[in-house]
């Protein structure tokens, strides 16, 4: 057995579904348990720091909420500044802002107008790729503040939701890494 596939063992045993949560028929990937086992975090830390290092990133940008949870702690392994892209209204002083599509409506994150330098080149990193709204948002955040996109890792990606298709145009050739695929 390879080391991605034991990484990859250990993080899906470490995550829990939960069935009708939030709603009737969504099955929701608890990553709590794996973020309670101590060994299985540090593994999942360093497979992200690792990426950081690969893609040279000089910052690592975390998706609200749980994508914080993972971001600081890769920033911290990797020794790069960590950058939290957060809801609307959430952040205090001068924010840029990305208006994005949902399934019904629209959504805007913002990031701090001054946390990205011109040419740092930035990791995005979240919990989950679902649709990938929020995560293509995020790289025209990047992107506007005139810092490059170093890559996108997550843990998990839900393939049946489309979302690696619908981040392909923003990439621009940036990497894409999922640690499970479901």
């Amino acid at each position: 057995m390879t080391t991605d596939q034991k990484l990859r063992d250990l993080l899906i045993s470490r995550i829990t579904d939960v069935p009708d949560y939030p709603k009737p028929g969504v099955m929701f990937k608890d990553i709590t348990p794996l973020l309670a086992d101590a060994g299985a975090f540090t593994a999942l830390t360093d497979a992200l720091a690792a990426l950081c290092e690969r893609y040279r990133a000089d910052k690592v940008v975390g998706l609200e909420a749980r994508g914080f949870i993972l971001a600081a702690p890769v920033a911290v392994r990797a020794g790069v500044g960590f950058v939290p892209v957060r809801k609307a209204g959430k952040l205090p002083g001068a924010t840029l802002s990305q208006a994005y599509e949902l399934e019904y409506g629209t959504a805007e994150i913002e990031i701090h107008a001054e946390a990205l330098g011109v040419g740092e080149r930035v990791l995005v990193i979240d919990d989950v790729l679902a649709t990938g709204g929020t995560a293509e948002a995020s790289l025209k955040l990047i992107r506007r503040a005139g810092a490059q996109v170093a890559g996108v890792a997550v843990l998990m990606e839900l393939g049946f939701l489309n979302g690696r298709e619908r981040l392909e145009s923003v990439l621009d050739g940036a990497p894409l890494d999922a640690l499970i695929q479901v």
